[in-house]
């Protein structure tokens, strides 16, 4: 671990964007799936976070016929620094939605499927209500496809957590984003212990279910904070954890302060595991729902 011992110092900002390395560069495919799978989206009048939140593995995932998909609109209530989703006060709350989503998932034949949503401060509770619908009704149509929910964190209103837990989703998902120091510069209203707190009451309400969080390197963090938000995870009993390389969306939001080697992110994988998580999916590219069911298959074969 020597070699690392350079991440144990935070970096200052750049004056200049930093420039991409080679292991970030993205091959495009935009072939008939892509193609098919994008008008589906449209005809459904459904969005996702792969194209919302500018996700670089849109092409490999499309061509591939899996996606994740953003319930409750396309316009959140918050304005993290990270993130590319429109902010500002949404005007919809659409019930036929979850049917929507539904339909979608029986038409692609989807094994596993990922839903995710803005945040919505503006609901008593933050779209739990959709988030169930939404679950019950990919049963419904496609009872052999697993559901895992990426959340958010419902401003602490654990009445509205439970009615997500409540509906038994196969994967419970909510990003804690970055390490405890960082975690009020980057994040827009969530709180670093209240995103713990989430991923703590969610093993308290269903202790079978996996929960699953991630967090993004590049903004600054050293190396000795994201072990200790490993600790953190580990701590409230989380199972799955992914890392990524944050990628700034566009010139409004945090800059790149450097860009972490494949290398230091294989020796992060290895540390997470030696921490007792069932699986750790990092990696440059690695995006919280990115080889999603390919996760969970690692995970349950960790438990055996």
């Amino acid at each position: 671990m020597e070699e690392l011992n350079i991440l144990n110092n935070p970096e200052p900002e750049q004056e200049k964007p930093l420039r991409r390395p080679e292991w970030l560069k993205i091959r495009l495919n935009t072939n008939q799936n892509f193609t098919e799978l994008k008008e589906l989206m449209r005809g459904n009048r459904l969005h996702t976070v792969c194209e919302e939140a500018r996700c670089p593995n849109i092409f490999e995932c499309w061509a591939n016929r899996t996606a994740t998909f953003m319930i409750l609109g396309s316009i959140c209530t918050r304005a993290c620094r990270f993130c590319a989703v429109t902010t500002g006060m949404p005007t919809e709350l659409d019930w036929e939605e979850p049917a929507r989503v539904a339909e979608s998932v029986e038409v692609m034949g989807l094994q596993h499927v990922v839903v995710t949503s803005v945040a919505r401060d503006d609901l008593n509770d933050g779209g739990a209500a959709i988030f169930a619908a939404t679950i019950r009704a990919i049963r419904e149509k496609r009872p052999m496809c697993s559901v895992e929910v990426l959340i958010p964190d419902f401003q602490g209103n654990w009445d509205a957590l439970k009615v997500v837990t409540d509906e038994r989703p196969d994967i419970l998902n909510h990003n804690i984003e970055t390490v405890r120091r960082l975690s009020d510069k980057v994040r827009a209203k969530a709180k670093y212990d209240r995103s713990l707190e989430l991923l703590r009451r969610a093993k308290e309400f269903q202790p079978d279910i996996p929960t699953k969080s991630s967090i993004m390197l590049g903004v600054g963090e050293t190396y000795e904070e994201v072990l200790e938000a490993m600790d953190d995870l580990r701590s409230v009993d989380c199972d799955i954890m992914t890392i990524g390389q944050y990628l700034q969306p566009t010139k409004k939001h945090l800059d790149v302060v450097r860009f972490w080697t494949p290398e230091e992110f294989s020796s992060l994988k290895e540390e997470g595991m030696k921490r007792g998580f069932k699986h750790v999916e990092s990696g440059p590219l690695v995006r919280s729902s990115y080889h999603a069911h390919e996760q969970v298959q690692h995970a349950e074969a960790n438990v055996r």
